[in-house]
């Protein structure tokens, strides 16, 4: 019987002011669309066998507001097949779901085989929104760590492979793609008060999210930090990413054809399959 794997801490766990947002960029248009493509089709490699191993997956965003999380989505989903991965977007718990265990609600989004979960904001919410806006008391959010370890363990026992993502802007790039939002009529919508009172929290935002990088990236499930200024470098970057991480281990050759398929397509419909 295989043992559980044991939760070990990253010797350097990683930090917002390793990001270098200045200099990660990709300014030609060209060039960012060739590396796009060569990303999306090394996942839907990916992706095809995951389903035929039936292995399962879980892709865990989180980052500030405005940082590109969707964009991200988009990207990394467009040339998937819609019927392996489902995306999950987080926002407060419904009546449902208060007052249960918080990690209630994403017990019941967990990925079946052959599939992804993809979640736009995730169970980090505890030691993130939930500590900084008083949603819960500090023994409930400083005993998260150890239980979040403890969920991502199991998942990783039972084989389901994370991949959890931050993308990290400036305060700067945040007030820029704010203003961009509210002079955009088709962008509006992605742009609320909270967010807007939530900036004012800053550092409380980021000595949270440093807590929750130091004790949650764990050798089984690291924290990937994404340098998110530029959209081009931080979108192949993620993509890049998720790719490295689904498929180390992971033999991704097509399977070959079963001999009854070949001798059904042959003799019925008098097609010769090439080697």
């Amino acid at each position: 019987m295989q043992k559980p794997s044991k939760i070990v801490i990253e010797n350097k766990p990683p930090h917002l002011s390793d990001v270098d947002l200045d200099n990660s960029y990709i300014s030609d248009r060209d060039s960012y669309e060739s590396k796009l493509k060569k990303q999306q089709k090394r996942i839907l490699a990916i992706q095809q066998a995951y389903h035929h191993q039936n292995r399962r997956a879980i892709i865990v965003f989180e980052g500030w507001d405005a940082s590109g999380k969707g964009g991200a989505i988009r990207r990394l989903t467009e040339r998937l097949d819609p019927r392996g991965f489902k995306v999950h977007p987080i926002g407060a718990p419904t009546d449902n779901e208060q007052g249960r265990h918080y990690l209630y609600r994403f017990q019941t989004r967990l990925p079946k085989p052959q599939s992804w979960a993809i979640f736009d904001r995730s169970w980090y919410g505890r030691v993130l929104v939930e500590r900084i806006e008083d949603l819960c008391p500090e023994p409930a959010w400083q005993r998260a760590y150890h239980e979040i370890n403890e969920f991502e363990r199991m998942l990783c026992d039972d084989d389901v492979r994370i991949v959890k993502l931050f993308l990290h802007i400036d305060q700067d790039e945040q007030l820029h793609r704010f203003d961009e939002r509210l002079n955009n009529p088709y962008k509006r919508w992605k742009l609320t008060e909270e967010d807007i009172r939530n900036r004012e929290k800053w550092d409380q935002y980021a000595d949270a999210i440093n807590d929750m990088l130091t004790y949650t990236s764990t050798q089984a499930s690291p924290w990937h930090l994404i340098a998110g200024n530029h959209k081009w470098f931080a979108r192949i970057q993620v993509l890049k990413t998720i790719a490295d991480q689904l498929s180390e281990g992971v033999d991704i050759t097509p399977p070959e054809l079963d001999p009854k398929m070949i001798k059904a397509a042959e003799k019925r419909l008098g097609l010769t399959i090439k080697e």
